[in-house]
This record gives C-alpha cells, sequence and structure tokens, in this order.
C-alpha cells in the first residue's frame, strides 16, 4: 500500500465504452467486483503500459469487450484508497467486439444502456462527468 503523503498519485485508466445500435449510442456499464455500484473498467496502468493499453485490457478483463480507443483523453479524476491518491484518466472506447464469456464474467454484471440511464446508475459525479464528455464527443 502506498502511503497517504505519496509524492504522486497512483494512475489508472478507464475505458468509456460506446457503440451504435439502430442508430442509437449504446454504452457500456458495469458493476464494481462487490457487485454494489455502476461504472466503467478501470485498472492500475502497470509500468511499461500507455493509459490506452490499461483501458483497453481492462475492457476486456472486467467486461468481455474489445475494442479502439478514440481520441485524446475525456478528462480526468482523483480519488482515494487503499490509503492512496488515485488519478483516473478517462478514455472513449469504440466497442467492436462483445463476448459472452470473459474473465470476470463471474464478478461483474454488463448492461449496455442509453447515456441517461447510464448516468441514472453511476453514482459518483467525477465518472458521471466523463459519461457527459464522452456522449459530447460521439454526437461531435
Amino acid at each position: 500500500m502506498a502511503p497517504v503523503d505519496q509524492p504522486h498519485p497512483i494512475g489508472q485508466a478507464c475505458a468509456v465504452p460506446y457503440r451504435r445500435r439502430n442508430g442509437r449510442i449504446e454504452l457500456c456499464v458495469i458493476t464494481s467486483s462487490s457487485g454494489t455500484r455502476w461504472g466503467f473498467p478501470k485498472g492500475i496502468i502497470e509500468p511499461g503500459e500507455t493509459p490506452d493499453q490499461t483501458a483497453l485490457k481492462e475492457a476486456w478483463e472486467e467486461a468481455g469487450i474489445g475494442g479502439l480507443i478514440e481520441g485524446p483523453p475525456l478528462g480526468s479524476y482523483t480519488y482515494r484508497k487503499w490509503g492512496a491518491v488515485l488519478e483516473v484518466t478517462g478514455l472513449l472506447m469504440r466497442v467492436s467486439s462483445a463476448e459472452e464469456d470473459w474473465p470476470e464474467a463471474d464478478l461483474r454484471h454488463r448492461r449496455w444502456c442509453a447515456a441517461d440511464e447510464a448516468a441514472s446508475l453511476i453514482d459518483r459525479p467525477d465518472v458521471r462527468r466523463l459519461l457527459c464528455a464522452a456522449v459530447e464527443r460521439i454526437r461531435e
């Protein structure tokens, strides 16, 4: 565990996954490993990995989806966990595949939904801001 007075936040990357279905935008949200909260796939950026690589890896492990990162980061936010400060970089992900089985399928639920439903499921304002930035970019 990192000390509370750590010099730099621990970096995490978050995929904000979307697809177009029948002319509509759908976002992929997942539950936390405890099953109590909805959000997007995210994880610690390991040494030698880029934020894009981490976001794509976490999207596969946590949601069973594959695709491409589109454009620059959507934004970032910090939070405290494990007695440390973590800084999350949000990245827009265009989904091209979704599998029925994936590494954390027994730990998490995956749901495809419209932006307004995703916003109602996500209870953290920082994560909702990434969602809003993603929807804005997708509609541009």
